[in-house]
């Protein structure tokens, strides 16, 4: 383990230490609140994917390349390598690491500048943190575009975070959903556990990667753009914006899906 990967799981322990399998128990018992309340980033918490594109479009015109917005919005919820293979196939003459590498510093850079919040996030984020539900960041993102919005959040928001460096395989994979159960020391292969954590997502792998591992996913889909401004993939249920969210909401979704286990 890195001393950066060391320093992340101390700095973790207070909390985690708090949600421990009494924990789980007496919540299971209760049949109440989700256990654990999985974000993912861009186009749920902020709205990010405007930087991104404006981004490829910057570096792909600059050398030698042929990118729109259409293109970026095609690739929407990817890792960044497979972005850059895509813009490779349209003409633009840098390798994959290359291209990986300006166009992070890009996105860093402006969420470093102003942080795109989607309209009602933080004050959900801390809905869900002052009902005590743990939540995880779960994003394709790099480890330090996650820690920039870990450290831009309400205070003890996040319980942790799984970015694309640390997964098997990024989104549509189950993978990472999978490593956030663990983050908070929930079996990932219990379907029960898994179907009391809620998951937010927006984009079709997004929703395909939290189906698949289990969860009971919740689409955000007030910010979506598809042809027919519908969600590309399964989901639970869904909510249009953040003011249609409560407590209650997440409470009856999953008492919803329990019963249909």
């Amino acid at each position: 383990m890195t001393e950066q990967k060391q320093a992340e799981t101390q700095s973790a322990k207070p909390f985690l230490a708090q949600y421990d399998e009494t924990m789980i128990a007496r919540r299971i018992a209760e049949q109440q609140l989700p256990l654990a309340v999985f974000w993912d980033m861009d186009g749920t918490l902020i709205d990010s994917e405007p930087y991104w594109h404006d981004g490829e479009i910057e570096i792909a015109h600059a050398n030698g390349g042929e990118w729109d917005e259409a293109l970026g919005w095609q690739c929407t919820g990817t890792s960044v390598p497979n972005v850059a293979r895509k813009m490779i196939e349209h003409g633009t003459k840098l390798s994959v690491q290359e291209i990986h590498d300006q166009l992070i510093s890009y996105v860093a850079r402006r969420e470093q500048e102003r942080m795109p919040w989607i309209p009602g996030a933080r004050e959900a984020l801390e809905l869900v943190a002052q009902a005590g539900i743990p939540s995880v960041l779960v994003t394709s993102s790099p480890r330090h575009v996650a820690r920039g919005l870990v450290r831009q959040a309400p205070t003890g928001a996040f319980g942790g975070y799984v970015c694309g460096d640390d997964v098997r395989a990024n989104k549509p994979d189950p993978d990472p959903y999978r490593q956030a159960a663990r983050v908070l020391g929930i079996d990932p292969d219990d379907a029960h556990l898994m179907a009391r954590c809620v998951a937010f997502e927006d984009s079709g792998v997004g929703l395909q990667s939290a189906t698949a591992a289990g969860t009971t996913v919740l689409a955000l889909t007030g910010y979506i753009r598809t042809a027919d401004g519908q969600p590309a993939g399964p989901f639970f249920d869904s909510i249009a914006t953040y003011d249609e969210l409560s407590i209650d909401t997440l409470r009856n979704m999953v008492s919803r899906r329990l019963q249909s286990l």
